[in-house]
């Protein structure tokens, strides 16, 4: 089951890594899957529990981004607004001034560790640096071109196999059979 609140915290750490408290929306959702995807190649499981499209500029976890667009409702967002202010233009802040990485309780130290691997290779770049890195299938295999269909799903097993996950299929299912039995991976 997804879960807001962490996301909310997994945007707000890259926020705080600019230094301005502050980042651009699509340096951030890029940064969010990416962070995924490494989360995947070190520990078998992605940071988030959501779903993954491509889309026009590369894939995208689908429910943050919804969030990120404000698309969501307050009273409905599960603790999202405790940590990212509303969208500001082409940016998305932290939701209070003084907020540390101490503050993001819904991370686990390994996710944390995760993220900060994450800014050290991707965190120089900017959002069309890393459309650029996303579009390529070299670096990105499971990003396809939506052709103007807004996005198309890219399935757990798919971005496993990219990665290298061994037996991706039955590793995805099993994530998935997990979270539907638990309501939240507690992976790592």
């Amino acid at each position: 089951m997804y879960n807001p609140r962490k996301a909310s915290q997994t945007v707000a750490f890259f926020a705080l890594k600019t230094g301005s408290s502050a980042i651009n929306v699509l340096k951030a959702v890029k940064l969010v899957y990416l962070a995924d995807r490494e989360s995947i190649a070190r520990y078998g499981f992605p940071i988030l529990d959501e779903r993954r499209v491509s889309m026009k500029h590369g894939p995208v976890n689908s429910y943050t981004y919804d969030h990120i667009k404000g698309e969501v409702p307050p009273q409905n967002d599960g603790g999202w607004g405790d940590f990212v202010a509303d969208r500001a233009g082409h940016d998305v802040g932290l939701a209070f001034n003084g907020m540390t990485i101490d503050d993001l309780d819904e991370l686990s130290d390994a996710e944390i560790d995760t993220l900060e691997s994450v800014w050290d290779r991707f965190g120089g770049m900017d959002q069309w640096d890393l459309v650029e890195f996303t579009h390529d299938t070299n670096n990105v295999p499971e990003w396809t071109d939506p052709k103007g269909q807004g996005s198309r799903k890219i399935p757990l097993e798919s971005m496993m196999a990219a990665i290298g996950v061994a037996a991706s299929q039955e590793h995805a299912a099993e994530i998935e059979s997990v979270d539907n039995a638990t309501g939240f991976l507690k992976g790592l």
